[in-house]
């Protein structure tokens, strides 16, 4: 398969920046019908940083925001800063004429005015192609419970537990590093940046049509805003199949390392799975009253034999999956996390933070 070269440009050039870099100079190694990666331009608001990091990852250039924009050879762009420039980042990006993608990482913007913007700009760009940065979704076993999920087996949902866990923050040195992470929802703050993992997990499981019913937080830090949630848990209703259900996301929950698990629980049976086990997920149905466990490995299609067949997926592996997907405009997937199933998790993450607010003030 032949496919059209993939001229790229970085707006941000931090941590997750660094994972992208890697994740799209190995995809030729995994996927031979990849197109072709030219590295092009890289943009940050540090100019030492941004020089650093196309030295070390193979960009051509390093550059100011606005000459990578004006760059007519780049057709797609990832966008990768902070938060809160997100959809700045994206506004302008859409602007470019010559542009076909736009990767966009989560949370897609911040409050209903800016996602209101973005319904405004995809509507006048029909043709552009958006892939936003759920990379759980392409994790090898949750593709395949997401699949056994969809296939009825274990009926409707009746209620469910979604989490995700850190323990990093407790630390002040770690806080003091990343500023810009604990601005107030839904800029910042445990669901958004964490949160918004288990969000995409759960409207893909669950349905678009949940609704938030109530939300509590906890943490307290001199250093850190009162807006921000360092833990936050909310209480969730869906209307289609009237299953409910708890999502919360931690960055003080001490010892959990990098930690996340749900279970649903069904009129037929159940399904669960713990990033403890990523290449796994379990399942338990009524009719055999027993668990079974789903061994899934690094099942990506096309198959893969780099490193080897039998080698364990990791979280590096689903990135490459996901940018295969992005480049090729895969439709084999069982969910695609496009614009609008970004637009889906960012509203849950709005009225997470009407609920956070009304919580605080009760407190």
């Amino acid at each position: 398969m032949e496919n059209e070269k993939a001229v790229i440009g970085f707006l941000g050039a931090g941590g997750i920046a660094r994972s992208h870099a890697f994740s799209l100079n190995s995809l030729k190694y995994y996927c031979p019908d990849s197109p072709p990666v030219e590295m092009a331009a890289v943009s940050s608001a540090r100019e030492e940083s941004m020089e650093s990091f196309a030295a070390s990852y193979g960009f051509r250039k390093a550059c100011p925001v606005e000459e990578l924009l004006a760059d007519k050879s780049i057709n797609t762009v990832f966008i990768l800063g902070p938060n809160n420039v997100h959809y700045k980042h994206f506004k302008a990006a859409a602007a470019m004429d010559h542009l076909r993608r736009i990767y966009l990482e989560k949370p897609v913007c911040s409050g209903s005015e800016e996602e209101k913007g973005i319904l405004e700009i995809i509507s006048s760009r029909p043709g552009l192609q958006v892939q936003v940065g759920f990379q759980y979704l392409y994790t090898s076993a949750v593709r395949e419970a997401l699949a056994f999920w969809k296939s009825g087996a274990l009926g409707k949902p009746i209620h469910f537990e979604f989490k995700y866990y850190h323990g990093d923050y407790l630390k002040k040195s770690y806080r003091e590093k990343r500023v810009t992470r604990l601005s107030p929802a839904p800029d910042g703050g445990a669901m958004a940046d964490l949160g918004s993992h288990i969000l995409s997990l759960l409207i893909a499981f669950i349905g678009d049509k949940v609704e938030i019913t109530g939300a509590v937080q906890a943490g307290e830090f001199d250093d850190v805003p009162e807006g921000s949630d360092l833990f936050s848990q909310i209480s969730l209703y869906d209307r289609e199949s009237h299953a409910v259900g708890t999502l919360s996301a931690s960055r003080i929950s001490s010892g959990s390392g990098d930690s996340l698990s749900f279970e649903i629980f069904a009129t037929g049976g159940s399904i669960r799975f713990t990033s403890e086990n990523p290449g796994e997920f379990e399942y338990y149905t009524e009719e055999s009253t027993t668990w079974s466990r789903k061994i899934s490995g690094s099942n990506y299609k096309p198959l893969t034999s780099f490193p080897s067949g039998h080698v364990p997926g990791g979280w590096h592996r689903a990135m490459i999956h996901a940018h295969y997907v992005f480049l090729t405009n895969s439709q084999t997937e069982a969910i695609v996390p496009g614009i609008m199933h970004g637009l889906a998790v960012q509203k849950l993450l709005n009225s997470t933070a009407g609920h956070l607010a009304r919580f605080r003030e009760l407190k």
